[in-house]
């Protein structure tokens, strides 16, 4: 474990919070970074000066988009090329890419954020819209390691690559040394499906996580309503580390096995507790119980 580096990601935080606020209750929550990303009019190196104001590093950021779409291509490698400059600048070696959430293109009947954790094939992208995907997201990865950049790809629930098929069918297609992963536990939990069987499967592939916890009574609660995503969340389906169904000593005991060396990002999107940095507090303590 000496290798990893644990941050925590801002999403806890409403949005209208100062980021300097954000950054510094992330720093006396005890964590070592927290994920950084260009802002407008801002230069990399003002960026990098925040962080390193409250102590902190810069942790991976986040990509997101329609992969599958054509018609985005040209703007998906824009901001890929973008993005991958700012990485270079503040000294980021690896990125989070993941497929958007998606509340405006209807399958089978439903938008992936209607059917979120409780998918079926049904609400799969088509074939022609998954040799896009991988094309798109192959030239993505290749943008950014040319900039020194590894992109890790993100599973995440309301997206079209949520189940553990689809993001099976993903890694299968793309050489390891193309893309690299970056997955998220609490969303594979949501989904359905074993995080640590996930793990265990790709540890070898895995250059960072986030990682997140799931109330198992909510997130079945929300299954078996058939609600939305926003619906489960307000079932109280997130939870903070150590609360919810995740075997997270399993999954550390796999990344040690594999020789794991990289950031870990504790995220919590919606806590039910009184403040956010009263859920990055929780989170830590519980990961510092495991000697982390």
């Amino acid at each position: 474990m000496a290798d990893w580096l644990i941050g925590c990601g801002q999403i806890t935080w409403p949005r209208d919070v100062a980021e300097e606020v954000v950054l510094a209750d992330i720093a006396d929550a005890g964590y070592a970074g927290a994920p950084i990303g260009p802002k407008p009019a801002t230069s990399a190196a003002d960026r990098s000066a925040l962080w390193e104001r409250h102590q902190l590093l810069p942790a991976p950021g986040y990509i997101g988009a329609d992969f599958w779409d054509p018609n985005k291509y040209a703007a998906i490698i824009a901001q890929t090329t973008s993005y991958a400059q700012f990485a270079r600048e503040v000294g980021v070696d690896a990125c989070y890419v993941a497929a958007n959430v998606d509340n405006s293109k209807p399958v089978n009947g439903r938008t992936r954020m209607q059917a979120a954790g409780h998918v079926t094939p049904a609400d799969g992208l088509t074939d022609a819209e998954w040799t896009q995907f991988i094309a798109t997201i192959s030239d993505v990865a290749a943008i950014l390691k040319t900039h020194g950049v590894r992109a890790a790809f993100h599973n995440h629930v309301g997206s079209f690559v949520e189940t553990r098929a689809e993001l099976d069918r993903l890694m299968t297609a793309v050489s390891p040394d193309v893309l690299a992963l970056g997955p998220d536990t609490g969303h594979m939990a949501w989904a359905g499906d074993n995080p640590v069987d996930m793990v265990k499967t790709y540890a070898s592939r895995i250059i960072t996580m986030h990682l997140k916890d799931v109330d198992a009574a909510a997130a079945s609660r929300a299954r078996a309503d058939k609600t939305d995503y926003r619906g489960a969340e307000r079932y109280g389906v997130w939870t903070e580390l150590g609360k919810g169904c995740v075997d997270f000593p399993s999954i550390f005991a796999t990344l040690t096995q594999a020789g794991f060396a990289g950031w870990l990002i504790v995220e919590t999107d919606v806590t039910q507790l009184a403040t956010p940095l009263a859920s990055a507090l929780q989170s830590r303590a519980y990961l510092r119980s495991l000697g982390m």
